[in-house]
């Protein structure tokens, strides 16, 4: 009996050879050249963006006496106040156009992307792959060199000077088109939409209750990619915009320090720095929806 259970009992007692899931990783020395690259990588990237934070808290005359990567008498709160009162407020209406402009643009540019994505995606018919490439074509273009054509086309409409002559060439983005497309492809069962047409439901019933929701993932990606586009956008609202009244932040900051000179540096780099706050609000709270859908996306046949 005791030999029987002699090799349970050793089985039992050997040592554990696996580690375990909450083992701290052990040092090699081919890990320290991509943590190396990526340190470096951080630090060149965040860098600009804590020289930003710096340089809003000081005034015009510490600007070019003091340390650019180190506070210097702060004064963020009177920074604050005469960027917001400066030339009769207009600070805070730029900031609000440019969310209007970008928010309109990412949910019109949004709705368009994912609804021509789906229908490429999912969909046969004559002529797509040369629709497609169309698409393609036009990720290859550069956005400077449409703005020209674009503002006559406005001007023979009636749009110049007016929101919409931003918010409607914006919301077009052939790269949402494709990565709908790619998206739905992979993550759009065609038995999900086949069931879907049995139970009686027709097409705007099916992508509206049914696609959108597993598309989901991808829609928020889309959304954050035409907001940020739009938001930095600065050549097309240049050409479109003649009203003070209308222009975005960008536009407007640019214009302090194109007309005010020096005596506008401590004001343009507070606005500069109080304009990201909108873009890292909005991508904090959709970061939830991102890592869902790259989850998702990775397990996707």
């Amino acid at each position: 009996m005791s030999a029987a259970t002699a090799p349970t009992t050793s089985a039992r007692t050997a040592p554990r050879t696996t580690p375990r899931p909450d083992a701290a990783p052990r040092f090699t020395w081919r890990s320290v050249p991509p943590v190396a690259f990526l340190t470096i990588s951080a630090v060149y990237f965040l860098l600009p963006l804590w020289w930003l934070v710096v340089s809003s808290t000081k005034s015009n005359s510490s600007l070019q006496n003091s340390n650019g990567f180190w506070f210097d008498a702060p004064q963020i709160l009177e920074n604050l106040q005469r960027t917001f009162t400066y030339d009769g407020g207009m600070f805070p209406r730029w900031v609000l156009n440019s969310i209007l402009y970008s928010g309109g643009a990412a949910l019109l540019g949004t709705l368009l992307a994912v609804s021509a994505g789906y229908v490429l995606g999912k969909f046969h018919f004559r002529g797509k792959g040369l629709v497609f490439g169309g698409i393609l074509a036009g990720v290859l273009v550069p956005n400077a060199l449409l703005t020209i054509p674009l503002y006559f086309l406005a001007s023979a409409v009636g749009l110049v000077n007016s929101p919409w002559a931003v918010i409607v060439p914006t919301c077009v983005s052939p790269f949402g088109v494709y990565l709908a497309r790619i998206y739905a492809e992979q993550s759009i069962p065609d038995e999900l939409l086949e069931a879907a047409r049995v139970d009686g439901a027709g097409e705007l019933r099916t992508f509206f209750t049914i696609a959108l929701k597993v598309l989901a993932p991808a829609t928020v990606t889309i959304f954050l990619f035409v907001f940020v586009s739009s938001w930095n956008n600065f050549l097309l609202p240049l050409m479109m915009l003649n009203s003070e009244e209308l222009k975005p932040v960008t536009l407007g900051l640019y214009g302090w320090q194109t007309y005010r000179g020096a005596a506008s540096y401590d004001i343009v780099l507070t606005g500069a720095l109080v304009a990201i706050v909108p873009m890292a609000v909005l991508f904090f709270t959709l970061q939830r929806h991102l890592r869902t859908g790259l989850a998702a996306g990775s397990v996707k046949g």
